[in-house]
């Protein structure tokens, strides 16, 4: 499948909430596994992004259908990057003339 990394900032409904994002971080697993995607890790961060969650999906569709279900909540919004392993580099790799 699929690696995604999802980068997250809260917003500032998320912020005045922060105390529940443990609680928060169980309900959109839930919500990534009903939907068919496997969290790989989940971190809070510091810095630019709030936190990053690293994650496998069927698809591009499904990645971009939770990121807008987790944005719809109005306590993150997201940045979703596909990430690409060695073998499918090289994959692309070989496609260049």
């Amino acid at each position: 499948m699929p690696t995604y990394v999802t980068l997250l900032n809260w917003t500032g409904k998320g912020i005045q909430n922060v105390k529940d994002t443990t609680k928060r971080f169980q309900e959109g697993t839930a919500l990534f596994e009903q939907m068919g995607i496997k969290i790989l890790s989940f971190h809070w961060t510091s810095g630019r992004y709030d936190a990053i969650v690293i994650s496998e999906a069927p698809d591009d569709e499904t990645a971009s259908a939770v990121a807008l279900t987790l944005g719809s909540q109005g306590n993150v919004r997201t940045e979703t990057l596909r990430a690409f392993s060695s073998e499918e580099m090289d994959r692309i790799l070989s496609k260049m003339p």
